[in-house]
């Protein structure tokens, strides 16, 4: 992710796309990018993401398929499951931001919502800060409960019973929900805490409410994608914010091409996903696979 971002910051690669459609009782959305990191990419992926899912098919709420293709002649070489992927890129684009923005002896880590981006959430950030407690909550509590099992070993866990007891003294946290509702308040996080908010890409999703937007530095993924669907959408809709008030967005953090953050800030990354994420994670996991003889050959027409 940092390579992919620097590349970006440099002007390497062009910025991706991404294009949504509401459906009934969900949303779709293709992401497009272009990536060259000595290999040339082309990544095509498409999501369904239906939040009532779980309760009423079992399905997950999010299911999809990524297409990688050579973008200097065009074939296609592989298709893979976008769900893990995009969990595990969303995760390690916020371990990017939370590197260089959070305190450097960030140990106390707070996830709200404990799912599949949860998971990936609390293995990423333990890469970049010394995590010594994690607080947990989930709407469904074994969700939560299921989470602390998994790292117990390793890491003092506590299941929160509110948003608040698991946010409040937290030095990072994740916000990692299906968006459907304003989640974290201004009330509920610590001055200098860093917030990873990865539940809204899209319009009808919020998770962080336009006072403590107001309140924040607020870095995005990409400022045109984020003004249109993510958390900062929502705060410029409400009057909290404008576009001109986002600090940076991540590749020029990563460029080191940004303010010095004051000690005491909120910082907020308005993480909405971007195709730029998945070609890197695809073209790796492509790359992994082959060298491990993982996977099915298929051949495509005549």
């Amino acid at each position: 992710m940092e390579q992919a971002f620097a590349l970006l910051a440099g002007r390497k690669v062009p910025a991706a796309r991404a294009v949504g459609f509401e459906a009934p009782g969900g949303t779709f959305h293709a992401k497009v990018a272009l990536y060259d990191a000595g290999r040339p990419r082309f990544v095509a992926k498409i999501n369904g993401n239906f939040p009532g899912n779980p309760a009423t098919s079992g399905l997950p709420t999010i299911q999809g398929v990524l297409v990688l293709a050579d973008s200097s002649d065009g074939r296609p070489l592989a298709i893979m499951d976008s769900a893990s992927l995009t969990a595990i890129r969303t995760a390690a684009a916020s371990a990017v931001a939370a590197d260089r923005l959070a305190k450097r002896g960030a140990s106390v880590l707070a996830i709200v919502g404990c799912g599949l981006q949860g998971l990936a959430h609390v293995a990423a950030l333990r890469e970049v800060r010394p995590v010594r407690e994690i607080r947990l909550y989930d709407v469904v509590g074994s969700r939560a409960s299921a989470l602390a099992a998994r790292h117990a070993a390793a890491v003092s866990c506590h299941v929160a019973g509110s948003v608040a007891e698991a946010t409040l003294g937290a030095d990072m946290i994740a916000t990692c929900t299906s968006g459907g509702a304003f989640v974290l308040h201004s009330t509920e996080v610590a001055p200098g805490t860093f917030v990873a908010a990865v539940g809204a890409d899209n319009p009808y999703k919020r998770e962080i409410h336009p006072d403590l937007m107001r309140a924040a530095r607020v870095v995005v993924d990409d400022p045109v994608q984020c003004a249109a669907g993510g958390d900062l959408h929502h705060a410029i809709e409400a009057g909290a914010m404008t576009a001109d008030a986002v600090h940076a967005d991540l590749a020029d953090v990563v460029a080191g091409r940004h303010e010095p953050m004051e000690p005491d800030a909120i910082t907020i990354f308005d993480s909405t996903g971007v195709a730029l994420e998945d070609a890197a994670a695809a073209d790796l996991a492509y790359e992994r696979a082959r060298a491990m003889g993982l996977g099915h050959v298929l051949r495509l027409g005549a």
